[in-house]
């Protein structure tokens, strides 16, 4: 099956756009047709600087104008600047069009949502005053695929210290455990409200997020009565089949 040809209007776009009030779109291979006075509804947005006439558009083979990007959730954006209704499907997805588009007042109507706003106000600021936490998610999942092979699960053991009081026995707190301690990921301390299980579903949030079918439980260490216990560790779960 041969691709589409894509061409540069250059000026003879410029002259459409000030001669055609309707437009015809493709936008990464979903088609749409909306009026140009639609897509320059907001002037400082994304869309209306593409079709000022200034700019240099792409069209396909059919000559609608194309846009690069997944069209599955520009329904929604047209939605919103035809209505200014909120999209009924105001998932994540949407909200990353909206700040690609740069159609202020629907992110901020989106932000201002409970479920984006408890996002961002809290979960996110929260995260923020962790210490490397996007690092250690990925490094989280770096271990588990690498423990992957040829098993059905794979583990991968994670270390909480909410308090800089818990950071000063991390040492001895892993020098407890059996095993690879060189794989142990730590967290924290951090300087906030939420809690270590807060913390740990924030990580099964994300990695799930990911793809990935994960769960976790405490890690005990029974080394026997001599040894000290710690209540740090927690064993995360990712089943592969």
């Amino acid at each position: 099956m041969s691709l589409p040809d894509y061409k540069s209007p250059g000026k003879q776009s410029t002259t459409n756009l000030q001669n055609s009030p309707i437009i015809n779109l493709n936008v990464g291979g979903q088609m749409y047709c909306t009026a140009l006075s639609t897509l320059r509804k907001y002037p400082s947005s994304k869309l209306a600087e593409m079709f000022s006439g200034q700019s240099s558009l792409k069209t396909d083979a059919e000559g609608r104008y194309f846009i690069d990007r997944d069209g599955t959730h520009f329904k929604h954006i047209l939605e919103f600047l035809r209505s200014q209704r909120i999209p009924s499907d105001s998932g994540q997805e949407v909200y990353k069009e909206a700040l690609f588009y740069n159609i202020e007042p629907l992110v901020k109507q989106l932000e201002d949502s409970p479920e984006r706003f408890g996002e961002i106000v809290g979960r996110q600021q929260f995260l923020a005053r962790v210490p490397n936490y996007r690092e250690n998610i990925e490094v989280i999942i770096r271990i588990a695929r690498a423990e992957a092979v040829a098993a059905r699960q794979s583990s991968v053991i994670v270390c909480v210290l909410k308090t800089e009081e818990e950071s000063t026995r991390y040492h001895d707190a892993v020098n407890s455990l059996d095993g690879d301690k060189e794989s142990v990921v730590r967290f924290g301390p951090w300087k906030a409200p939420p809690a270590v299980l807060d913390l740990l579903d924030c990580v099964k949030m994300d990695i799930e997020a990911r793809g990935y079918n994960i769960t976790y439980q405490p890690h005990v260490t029974d080394k026997g009565f001599r040894f000290k216990s710690y209540d740090f560790f927690y064993k995360f779960i990712f089943t592969w089949w």
